[in-house]
């Protein structure tokens, strides 16, 4: 099934969810073409719509004095001493910067920061730090001393203003144009390209340069103000995400958030005995492979990352049916119990991320185990569902990234069908399952939302030998 691509604003979507903002939050907000906005931005909506009364906004940069007027309160402080004097202020949306320097504000110094730091955690006072200038252009590159982010914050925004592409690289568009010269590979004066800008977002000494190990990277691409810019914009998203947690496509001049990509993994349930249908359902053939390496390849080339192989019962000749394919295998050593220990197992693997240093607590192919931090989603697919289509997959992790919503279901001639993806927000429920029971038993805690799909195959699994025979006669 073809689906043709347009970005639709969903109106539940806002910097605030889109960001995943957890509290008590710092936030550094780094790069060029909205950082100010997108900051400001968040803090009105947190005041406006949470029931937190107070954000403190700062800066390890410069700010333009024309900025203050955002804020509700602006104070000046040098010291913590001076902070502590005027904490009385410290209401609605506050601005803390240094020394007034003729049309924009210095730094704060490294005291007033810590104070800040110890302040917002104590009181659940989220904090948002611009970390960076760029002197009004989309684009930038970075200094040598730049961009000075603090080593607590929890997530770095990196902002990039679309405007910028198909613009001459020079300092009319670009912060630091030579910089973003030798970093990008591009001549002065050429047309900034979405290949340069990728280079530059996913250079060490760029886009990546100076955020903390624990922190959650962002891509924002703001300025997707016109169908064109949408388009380019989703182009950017998969050479982004795998340096990436999330990318974020937005209009922040129309206060509109139109997508949230996030890596979504596929788990692949493998652990069952078969019993009803008398032999092991996962090495049957489908088109010249086992059934259960037949759906792993899907999921692959979908793009679902990591791959996850849930095995249990007769989990040796499983799992030797995957020994070529990137994927990371899980066992499920409780398999008798029912599929909500497999499903268990699989959220329980992707809510502690492990190091590529640790020892696997399973059996392991490819470098895949490198790729569990930063899921925001997963995929749950049936090894007795080969027929199971790319396209499918990415349609679902397309929703989800149109909305954040907390479940997606294909629904086929009025009848939910698998598989089924559910957002990282749901996880903890999943955690809770038992016995012979699927992600379906916690649909009535979380909103469903129904993908219209036109494919009758994704009705048919495959429980008893009538119904191999009919999977195959169908494909015939």
């Amino acid at each position: 099934m073809m689906i043709e691509r347009c970005i639709i604003a969903n109106m539940s979507l806002n910097l605030i969810k889109a960001l995943r903002m957890e509290f008590p939050s710092s936030i550094a907000f780094v790069g060029a073409g909205g950082k100010t906005t997108a900051l400001f931005q968040v803090a009105r909506t947190l005041i406006k719509e949470s029931s937190i009364t107070t954000v403190i906004v700062t800066a390890t940069s410069h700010l333009g004095v024309w900025q203050i007027p955002m804020a509700d309160v602006h104070i000046v402080a040098n010291s913590a001493l001076s902070l502590e004097e005027n904490k009385n202020r410290i209401l609605g949306i506050v601005l803390i910067t240094g020394e007034l320097d003729v049309d924009r504000t210095t730094p704060i110094n490294e005291a007033v920061l810590n104070w800040l730091h110890h302040y917002c955690e104590v009181n659940s006072i989220p904090l948002l730090i611009e970390a960076d200038g760029s002197k009004q252009k989309p684009l930038k590159a970075w200094s040598a001393n730049e961009p000075p982010i603090p080593s607590f914050v929890g997530q770095v925004v990196q902002v990039v203003g679309l405007t910028g592409l198909q613009q001459p690289l020079d300092d009319n568009h670009v912060h630091r144009p030579e910089i973003f010269s030798d970093l990008s590979g591009l001549n002065m004066g050429e047309r900034v390209t979405t290949e340069a800008l990728i280079r530059v977002l996913t250079h060490p000494q760029a886009g990546l340069k100076n955020i903390p190990v624990q922190a959650r990277k962002t891509v924002l691409l703001n300025q997707a103000d016109t169908l064109e810019l949408q388009a380019i914009a989703y182009s950017l998203v998969q050479p982004l995400i795998s340096s990436f947690d999330s990318v974020v496509i937005a209009s922040l001049q129309k206060d509109t958030v139109f997508a949230v990509h996030e890596r979504a993994a596929g788990i692949v349930l493998a652990a069952g005995e078969s019993a009803r249908f008398g032999s092991t359902k996962q090495l049957l053939d489908w088109k010249g492979q086992p059934f259960v390496k037949a759906v792993a390849l899907t999921a692959l080339e979908a793009g679902l990352s990591p791959v996850i192989v849930v095995t249990g019962a007769n989990a040796a000749k499983v799992e030797a049916a995957l020994n070529d394919l990137d994927v990371i295998i899980v066992r499920n050593e409780d398999w008798k119990s029912g599929q909500a220990s497999s499903i268990r197992t699989a959220i329980s693997f992707l809510s502690s991320p492990i190091s590529p240093t640790q020892e696997m607590p399973a059996v392991g192919f490819g470098d895949s185990v490198q790729k569990v931090a930063g899921v925001g989603a997963a995929i749950f697919l049936l090894t007795d569902q080969p027929q199971t289509t790319p396209s499918i997959l990415r349609a679902l992790v397309q929703r989800h990234a149109d909305g954040l919503f907390p479940v997606v279901a294909p629904m086929v001639m009025d009848q939910r069908a698998n598989p089924v993806l559910f957002d990282r927000d749901t996880f903890a429920d999943l955690l809770t399952l038992e016995g012979d029971v699927g992600g379906r038993a916690i649909f009535h805690k979380h909103r469903v939302e129904y993908l219209p799909w036109h494919d009758e195959r994704l009705l048919l699994d495959v429980d008893t030998p009538e119904m191999y025979a009919r999977l195959i006669a169908d494909d015939e």
